[in-house]
């Protein structure tokens, strides 16, 4: 710990480490236990003694190690890691870790999702929770957001009734993690301002591939306030260095049956892997003087400022470098409050961050068993805390004297309060006058132009993804009445849109749209415009059989591998196969384990023994259809083009003899001899594409 009370906050963590291989086991109070095996008894068959008191100890202790899961956000997955500026922000804020370039501050975030119970699916259709706790110099700041910019309402006091809705339904407690069902849809249906929110919830974005590849946001408009006082409005955004990607709906319904940890072992084993994840912080900043020049209020929360309007500006980068020691210590019991801030960042009057200024420390107390949560080693600040706080359950600081008040002389007046020029927060000066009243500005009122500019924004496929979307989650609703008025919401967006919804759930189609669609696009909003043309870390898999040719194989390990690429061969058996010269070659896994939705390409090397036996094999057959199907990168390399060609892939050409590569589609083919590293080099470029939506994939059985 430096002199200003400040550290490393993994120095602060070790020696809280446990180290079983240290010493021998004990009982709680640090008793050696000879036997853990066996309680004591009357004989080798009599009674139980009450007098065992390591049995006892153990069974307590056991039936009392669970803790209340989260209401929502239960499912997560934490990292550690660091943050750093890339320039000073004193211009606008006087927050200490958004100074200097050479500082790093220490990190923790955790990711989740929304709806579901801590033993759900990771890749069901929902908000991600992406919330960073900075350990910085002057106290703890939480800037807990989500994967999405708006949210469904504009005032707290709405949220037990949105959170009520889409939970399971109470009569059955059915469906588990899941928006599709009746109370969601009636209370979304029935909240215009729910709107622009459920765009974005019926797209791609609320499918990520990985929580490496996603996007956060802070959701609210906040405020910096500089060294002089004076505050600046602010949006706070994170990108993924890796690009943002998403998954596509039937994809995520398989894995959640092959892999429903999916994105949390996604994210460990980068981080095992030394693929540390990294996010760019941005931030929007508008002049409290403009807080009125845009066509939307800044405070409202089902609002985003459009980039094109004001721009996001980088300031910093985050890195996840290291995976905690232990899920239930670290990930379960960190506590994030958006009332967590330092000084520099204070509030607006947003109606519904007021109010989870209010909730989340409440939910903390109960959670986490009362209001010294903040003592617990993943919660604790890494600068020194003073306060007359005193008790309360889960006490672990032992407080010397008798003064445990403020104003005291028995203590010499300490702890003291400290000035603003000594650090001290002091909240930004701002008038507001007003009478007590229950009514929301008229400057909310606005709910469908926002939805409009993100639907006008989509790709093609993404509209397509996002009518899909909506046919199946209003599919799933039994009356009839509330699927008529959400295609009425949904007129308010888009006649078109409303439209081709109302023909998937058979309701009558609205005869003519409610307003024009204004026409306005931000080329921002959609997934299709900011491709990374990387292919680190994504995983391929290459098909392989009796009889592959090794070199192929050695081809494509070695250059995706130097790509960053993670590259595995599976094969219809565990073990080791034949290559075609009668070397071996190890197989990672057999085909039967895994699943090509696990994957982000698939590749079928030469070999014709091998291609000649994965043609007739169904699941090596379905590795690739599948993957065609949902848009993924698929290469084959000499007699392995027969094993595509055997498929019949819609409208898709394949290399023949004499045509060198063929790249149609993200499909890559070569039958040449010598054209390995050729195929391999377009293959890798079709796979930093990420997703190719111009097939007709339809046309190929799900």
């Amino acid at each position: 710990m430096s002199a200003d009370g400040s550290g490393d906050k993994q120095e602060q963590l070790d020696p809280l480490r446990d180290r079983p291989e240290d010493g021998p086991l004990t009982t709680n109070t640090g008793t050696r236990v000879a036997d853990t095996d066996n309680s004591l008894r009357v004989g080798e068959r009599g009674p139980t003694l009450l007098e065992d008191f390591h049995f006892r100890e153990k069974i307590t202790h056991f039936d009392h190690e669970r803790i209340p899961e989260r209401v929502v956000h239960a499912r997560g997955a934490g990292a550690y890691g660091v943050f750093r500026p890339y320039e000073s922000l004193a211009e606008f804020t006087r927050a200490d870790f958004l100074q200097d370039p050479e500082r790093e501050t220490p990190v923790f975030v955790r990711f989740s999702t929304v709806a579901g119970s801590r033993g759900s699916a990771d890749t069901v259709r929902d908000v991600r929770g992406f919330a960073v706790k900075f350990y910085t110099r002057e106290g703890n700041y939480d800037l807990v957001g989500n994967n999405m910019p708006v949210f469904f309402i504009q005032d707290a006091i709405k949220f037990p009734d949105f959170v009520h809705a889409v939970k399971p339904e109470p009569h059955n407690e059915i469906p588990q993690a899941q928006s599709a069902h009746d109370t969601f849809w009636d209370f979304v249906s029935l909240q215009p301002e729910s709107t622009h929110m459920l765009m974005w919830l019926m797209s791609d974005r609320a499918l990520p591939r990985s929580y490496r590849m996603m996007q956060g946001f802070g959701v609210h408009t906040f405020r910096f306030v500089n060294a002089e006082g004076r505050g600046t409005f602010v949006k706070f955004h994170w990108k993924p260095v890796l690009g943002t990607h998403s998954l596509v709906w039937e994809e995520c319904q398989t894995i959640a049956g092959k892999d429903p940890d999916f994105n949390r072992r996604d994210l460990w084993e980068a981080i095992e892997a030394g693929d540390f994840p990294e996010f760019e912080l941005g931030v929007q900043l508008v002049p409290e003087e403009d807080e009125f020049r845009f066509d939307f209020d800044l405070l409202d929360p089902t609002k985003i400022i459009p980039e094109e309007t004001v721009p996001v500006r980088p300031v910093g980068r985050m890195t996840l470098n290291r995976n905690p020691d232990n899920f239930f210590a670290e990930t379960e019991q960190v506590a994030f409050h958006t009332a967590h801030v330092v000084p520099g960042i204070d509030f607006t009057n947003d109606p519904l961050l007021q109010g989870r200024n209010f909730s989340y420390l409440d939910t903390q107390l109960i959670r986490l068993g009362g209001p010294n949560f903040q003592q617990l080693p993943v919660n604790a600040p890494v600068t020194t805390v003073r306060n007359n706080q005193r008790d309360g359950y889960g006490q672990h600081r032992v407080h010397p004297g008798r003064a445990a008040y403020s104003p005291n002389s028995l203590a010499g007046g300490c702890p003291a309060t400290a000035s603003e020029a000594a650090g001290a927060y002091v909240h930004h000066q701002e008038r507001v006058d007003g009478v007590k009243i229950r009514r929301r500005s008229e400057s909310f009122a606005d709910h469908y132009s926002q939805a409009t500019l993100f639907w006008n924004s989509m790709a093609d496929w993404e509209k397509e993804h996002i009518v899909a979307a909506f046919r199946f989650e209003l599919g799933k609703v039994g009356d009839r009445r509330i699927r008529e008025r959400q295609v009425d919401r949904l007129n308010h967006v888009d006649h078109a849109l409303a439209t081709r919804v109302a023909e998937g759930i058979g309701v009558a189609p609205p005869k003519a749209p409610v307003t024009e669609n204004h026409g306005r696009t931000s080329p921002a909003l959609s997934l299709a415009e900011s491709p990374a043309e990387t292919i680190a870390t994504r995983r391929i898999a290459v098909l392989a059989a009796d009889g592959v040719d090794g070199t192929d194989v050695e081809t494509l390990r070695s250059a995706l591998t130097d790509g960053g690429a993670i590259v595995e061969v599976l094969a219809p058996r565990d073990g080791e196969i034949r290559t075609a010269d009668g070397g071996t070659l190890t197989v990672d896994r057999a085909m039967s384990t895994m699943a090509s939705v696990l994957y982000d390409a698939v590749c079928v090397p030469g070999g014709e023994d091998s291609a000649r036996a994965l043609g007739e094999d169904g699941l090596a057959r379905h590795y690739v259809a599948e993957a065609f199907k949902h848009g993924k990168s698929i290469a084959a390399l000499g007699a392995g083009v027969e094993v595509l060609r055997g498929l019949n892939l819609p409208d898709v050409r394949l290399a023949e003899d004499g045509d060198g590569v063929v790249d149609d589609l993200g499909v890559v083919s070569g039958t040449d001899d010598g054209k390995a590293a050729t195929v391999v080099a377009a293959f890798a470029d079709a796979v930093a594409y990420h997703r190719h939506w111009a097939r007709d994939s339809d046309r190929v059985p799900g």
